[in-house]
């Protein structure tokens, strides 16, 4: 199996410029994997291994309460990171699981070889806090939004801003991100529908 960087050569280049040596050292770091569906990356109480670039997939971090049940904490898709990130940066056991929705590919780089890249290419020190900001500001408003906004406007909000995820990710599955039961996530949909 051939590696292709491309896709997160092209991503880095949208934030940082990279000569064609560092792009080279950069790849020398990342390993590229195919997962199939429904296989882990993460496992609850291991520690994440890996910061992971999506290249083609969907992938879903969740959280397994001690009653078995389940909440949602993101999605990944095409060009998104996803990891226990926690746990990757402390090195200590992982709060969530993270899940191939779909046959994926993806990149990983592992937790020694990002400090030897931010040792060796200091503009990933950058690139890696303008991403680290990016999540926390989507955070903000997804915790924001949940305090101010009806469930209406959330579940809209969340159709409008990742209507690509709606798609290809089971209903249960949303109402748990969106603090739903699956059967009021229905009920707002047939609603939706209706007024259409």
């Amino acid at each position: 199996m051939t590696a292709d960087y491309s896709s997160i050569l092209e991503y880095v280049g949208r934030v940082i410029t990279l000569s064609d040596q560092e792009k080279a050292l950069f790849t020398s770091f990342l390993r590229y994997r195919k997962v199939r569906k429904r296989q882990y990356i993460v496992q609850q109480g291991a520690v994440c291994q890996h910061e992971t670039f999506v290249v083609k997939g969907c992938f879903r971090a969740f959280y397994i309460d001690d009653h078995g049940k389940e909440y949602v904490v993101q999605f990944a898709l095409e060009n998104w990171w996803v990891a226990d990130l926690r746990s990757f940066l402390t090195q200590t056991p992982a709060d969530y699981y993270v899940e191939a929705l779909e046959n994926s590919e993806i990149i990983q780089i592992d937790f020694d070889s990002m400090e030897e890249l931010y040792r060796q290419i200091p503009q990933f020190n950058t690139f890696f806090r303008i991403l680290m900001q990016r999540a926390f500001i989507v955070l903000q408003q997804r915790i924001v939004s949940s305090y101010s906004k009806t469930a209406e406007e959330r579940y809209l909000e969340f159709i409008k801003r990742y209507p690509q995820i709606e798609q290809r990710v089971p209903q249960y599955m949303i109402a748990s991100y969106l603090g739903f039961t699956p059967e009021f996530l229905s009920r707002l949909r047939q609603q939706q529908t209706h007024r259409g």
